[in-house]
């Protein structure tokens, strides 16, 4: 299965595309889309067209997207939700599956806990992708995003459909 994640943001977007095969996981692409100053429409506009030409060219099978949250500015997280928006719209125009996880669901799937440091997540992706090198910290964290589905994804095939459901509903409230 090949994943693409998103670590949304109104400056820079992450993102990252990995196969999952089995219990390996490889790495096909990643970097981050740099939105020039404009307004916000330019800014949208040029995330959506990103993401687009990133799932062309990949043509993975679902998105895992980085869930917003509120740390103390409204307005910024206003502004994420919006770049998010763009992104998940390039997803869904191309008819894929949609995912969302919190931050702490995805550190605590790909690092073990929570609360983890940018660092210790771009090490963790580094290991688990078996890179030369850790990537930029947006595009870790969307590699990091795809991978927690992939994670997520291959736990729940190993339970009835019925339990899936419940399963995958406690893990997003996370």
């Amino acid at each position: 299965m090949r994943i693409i994640g998103i670590d949304p943001g109104s400056r820079v977007t992450g993102y990252g595309v990995i196969e999952v095969e089995g219990n390996s996981y490889r790495h096909l692409t990643s970097g981050c889309l740099h939105v020039a100053e404009a307004e916000l429409g330019a800014r949208l506009k040029e995330i959506f067209n990103g993401v687009r030409d990133v799932l062309a060219e990949f043509r993975p099978e679902a998105m895992a997207v980085e869930k917003v949250f509120v740390q103390r500015n409204v307005d910024s997280a206003l502004k994420l939700g919006q770049a998010r928006g763009a992104a998940i719209c390039a997803g869904a125009l191309s008819e894929l599956p949609i995912f969302e996880y919190s931050p702490n669901k995805i550190k605590q799937t790909v690092v073990g806990k929570g609360h983890a440091a940018k660092e210790q997540v771009q090490h963790m992706v580094k290991i688990l992708l078996n890179l030369r090198q850790a990537p930029p910290a947006d595009a870790a964290d969307a590699l990091a995003c795809a991978l927690c589905h992939g994670q997520i994804s291959r736990t729940l095939s190993r339970y009835s459909a019925a339990e899936q459901a419940a399963l995958a509903a406690r893990w997003r409230g996370i």
